[in-house]
């Protein structure tokens, strides 16, 4: 009965570590989320380096779980929330949620990522009505990224915020200098059901 009972041990030995063996070579041959983005045709530095985890499903919905949220400086300054999710299709990246971009003093969502199929220099942020074309170039590599935006951008905001004032009113908001007075008009953008198509900048 011993004898007969040794073999089945060193065969149960085996077998587990057999298992082992697979499941360490599984987890470390998985892609990386900056691996997976070139198979759908997108560059990978869309993400910022501080991705702690990523899910990714057979539809092409994915959620991204980064370190902390953070900041990097492309041609605009983009802010990266710490759970990103959306769906990834061959060129694109619909109903995005957890990255926006700074224009002038605003923060915007950007809802969609798209580039060009066939393959060009071009990459295209869609900003509510707006359809940003970028060049591909500064997202080909991963950055690092910053957890809060740098003292000099927001002692520059400060020193503008401070020698403005801004009164919106039917459509139209008027600028006025604190040390002179003097009024400035800019007109705010169409409501959005008078614009029939995206605007590309």
């Amino acid at each position: 009965m011993a004898s007969n009972l040794k073999p089945r041990l060193s065969l149960l030995l085996l077998s587990f570590y057999i298992l082992s063996i697979t499941a360490n070579s599984i987890s470390e041959d998985a892609p990386t989320v900056y691996e997976i983005l070139p198979h759908f045709g997108l560059p990978s530095g869309l993400l910022p380096d501080s991705v702690k985890s990523y899910s990714l499903s057979e539809d092409g919905s994915f959620a991204v779980e980064l370190e902390n949220t953070c900041y990097i400086q492309f041609d605009y300054l983009v802010y990266y929330e710490k759970k990103i999710t959306g769906k990834l299709k061959y060129g694109s990246i619909t109903n995005l949620k957890g990255i926006q971009v700074q224009r002038f003093l605003f923060w915007f969502n950007v809802d969609e990522i798209r580039v060009d199929l066939p393959p060009s220099d071009s990459i295209y942020f869609q900003v509510g009505i707006i359809n940003k074309k970028l060049d591909v170039g500064q997202f080909e590599t991963v950055h690092s990224c910053r957890d809060k935006v740098s003292v000099s951008c927001r002692q520059s905001l400060k020193g503008v915020l401070e020698k403005l004032c801004l009164v919106v009113k039917n459509m139209e908001v008027r600028v006025f200098q604190v040390t002179t007075g003097i009024p400035i008009l800019i007109d705010l953008p169409s409501p959005v059901d008078e614009i029939p198509m995206l605007i590309t900048e």
